[in-house]
């Protein structure tokens, strides 16, 4: 009988998860639970999030049609997306980016900045942890795509650098 009321608590605290993802508008959840010595739970809890959804999206209410679209991009905006550009420097983590070392710095790299490959560019803070982010090559910083204290996606360009 107990482990009947173990795994109604453990619905309930997955259905939690899921609403926290939702309401904080995460990606993924991941949450350890250990009871006794062999006894555990281990829950991801994840989605797939749209980047950039085009504002028609937001009017229609069947949840499948952003996935549908989110398939078949227009050919025009593949060409305009800064993440194809051959420059384009793509996070490597979901976090917010500060684009100086401390509040009041000068920012690593500007709109013309000319950097070598290694140089840090930003930074992007993940659970506490201050990631420097290199530049994948040398080049001169053409366009910055994301603000300063503002939040980033994994794989979301940063900035352009040709």
């Amino acid at each position: 009988m107990g482990n009947k009321t173990s795994q109604d608590s453990d619905v309930s605290f997955i259905q939690a998860l899921a609403e926290l993802l939702r309401a904080n508008d995460l990606t993924e959840l991941q949450v350890k639970r250990d009871y006794a010595e062999n006894d555990s739970l281990n829950v991801r809890v994840s989605r797939h999030v749209q980047m950039a959804p085009a504002p028609q999206q937001a009017l229609i209410p069947a949840p499948a049609a952003p996935a549908l679209s989110a398939l078949m991009p227009a050919p025009m905006a593949v060409q305009n997306d800064p993440a194809a550009h051959p420059g384009a420097v793509t996070s490597p983590m979901v976090g917010t980016v500060y684009m100086a070392a401390e509040p009041g710095a000068a920012p690593f790299a500007q709109i013309g900045t000319v950097v070598k490959e290694g140089d840090t560019l930003l930074i992007i803070e993940a659970m506490k942890t201050m990631n420097h982010i290199p530049a994948p090559r040398s080049g001169t910083v053409k366009r910055i795509l994301v603000e300063d204290g503002g939040p980033v996606e994994f794989g979301a360009p940063l900035m352009i650098i040709e």
